[in-house]
């Protein structure tokens, strides 16, 4: 199963409220139950992250992950995010993370954001503009949601 990891997966890592469920993801990650899939997004994003936190991402990325890259086709789906108002321009970063996601065909996007991106309401839309521009619809979750402790 591919594994479309945002940012905040890495850093929920080492946040308390998260940390249970995003160390079991990673260990998962780590033994082959799924590929995580990492973008130059989020490569961007990490640049202003604590060294622990890249440290983490640079282990996951070397030992079981594929990288992709934004397109101008990503850029043209995250603008049609913020031109339906699925997210706000100040979002920008979070619907690219939503396209390339969906472009790539990943099966599910993995993030600990429930203010743009694992929100019910927001789901709906984003996979409302994705079937409106010919795209298949998005899978998104928390790590809490997909594995079992």
């Amino acid at each position: 199963m591919k594994l479309y990891l945002d940012t905040s997966v890495f850093g929920g890592y080492f946040e308390t409220e998260f940390e249970v469920w995003t160390k079991k993801l990673v260990a998962e990650i780590l033994q082959g139950k799924y590929v995580a899939i990492v973008s130059d997004v989020t490569m961007f994003e990490l640049e202003t992250a604590p060294e622990f936190v890249k440290e983490l991402a640079g282990k996951i990325i070397s030992e079981n992950a594929e990288f992709i890259s934004s397109s101008d086709e990503a850029r043209l789906l995250s603008s049609n995010y913020i031109k339906e108002k699925v997210v706000s321009p100040g979002s920008a970063s979070d619907a690219l993370h939503i396209a390339i996601a969906t472009l790539n065909k990943v099966d599910v996007l993995a993030s600990w954001n429930f203010k743009h991106i694992v929100n019910y309401n927001r789901i709906r839309m984003y996979n409302s503009v994705n079937l409106k521009h010919g795209y298949s619809m998005i899978d998104i979750r928390s790590p809490r949601e997909l594995i079992e402790l």
